[in-house]
C-alpha cells in the first residue's frame, strides 16, 4: 500500500523550522538549503514544496498572517479603549524579536513584491490585516468620545497605518534610534492628539 502523506503537515513542520532559522540568524540566512538542514530534510526534498527563496518567505507571511489572527481572536481585548487600542496596535511594532523577525519579513515581501505576484499578494494581505484592525481602533476610539467631533475618520485611520508602517521601517532601518521604549511612546502620543483634538475642538 502506498505511503501516505500529510503534505499540510509537512509545510507546518517547514514554517516552524524556517521560523527557527529566522529567529535565530535573520531573514538573509532563511535559503533552501538551510531550512532543509534545520528541518533534518534534504534541499531537494524541501525544493518539493518550495523551490526558492521567494516561495520560502512568501510562506513565511503567510504563517505570521495565520498566527497574527489567531492571537487576535484569542485575546479578549477588555479595558478602557485608548489602553486596549494601543496594546492592539502594539502588536504591529517590532518590540521584541519575534515581531521583529515578522516585520523583516513584511520588508523582505514589499521590496520584492513589484516582480512578485506571490509576494504581493501575501504583503496585500497583510496590509488588509493591519489595515482592519486600525479601522476597529479608529472606530473604538471615537465611538468612546477621544477622537474630535467632525473629524475625518477615514483620514485619522490613513494617517494611523502610515505611522505604523513608519515606525516599523525606521526600527528595522535605524534601530539605535528607534528602540521599542521610543515606538510605544510615538505611539501613544500620536494616539493622545486625537484626544488633545478633541479638547481643542470642545474648547472652541
Amino acid at each position: 500500500m502506498p505511503k501516505i502523506v500529510d503534505h499540510a503537515a509537512r509545510r507546518a513542520e517547514l514554517a516552524e523550522a524556517m521560523w527557527r532559522v529566522v529567529y535565530r540568524d535573520g531573514v538573509a540566512a532563511a535559503t533552501v538549503r538551510s531550512i532543509a538542514a534545520e528541518a533534518g530534510w534534504s534541499p531537494s526534498a524541501l525544493r518539493h514544496y518550495f523551490a526558492t527563496q521567494a516561495e520560502l518567505l512568501t510562506f513565511a507571511m503567510e504563517h505570521v498572517i495565520a498566527r497574527a489572527t489567531e492571537r487576535f481572536a484569542a485575546e479578549s481585548w477588555a479595558g478602557p479603549p485608548r489602553e486596549t487600542v494601543q496594546r492592539a496596535l502594539e502588536e504591529f511594532l517590532p518590540l521584541d524579536r519575534q515581531r521583529r523577525r515578522a516585520a523583516e519579513v513584511w520588508l523582505w515581501l514589499t521590496l520584492h513584491a513589484q516582480v512578485d505576484p506571490a509576494a504581493q499578494a501575501r504583503l496585500r494581505e497583510a496590509d488588509d490585516g493591519v489595515r482592519g484592525v486600525v479601522d476597529v481602533a479608529v472606530n473604538a476610539l471615537a465611538a468612546a468620545g477621544l477622537v474630535a467631533r467632525g473629524a475625518d475618520l477615514s483620514a485619522e485611520k490613513a494617517r494611523l497605518h502610515a505611522l505604523l508602517d513608519g515606525l516599523t521601517l525606521h526600527a528595522l532601518v535605524r534601530t539605535e534610534l528607534m528602540p521599542p521604549g521610543r515606538l510605544r511612546v510615538l505611539l501613544a502620543e500620536h494616539l493622545d492628539s486625537l484626544t488633545s483634538a478633541r479638547d481643542d475642538d470642545a474648547a472652541r
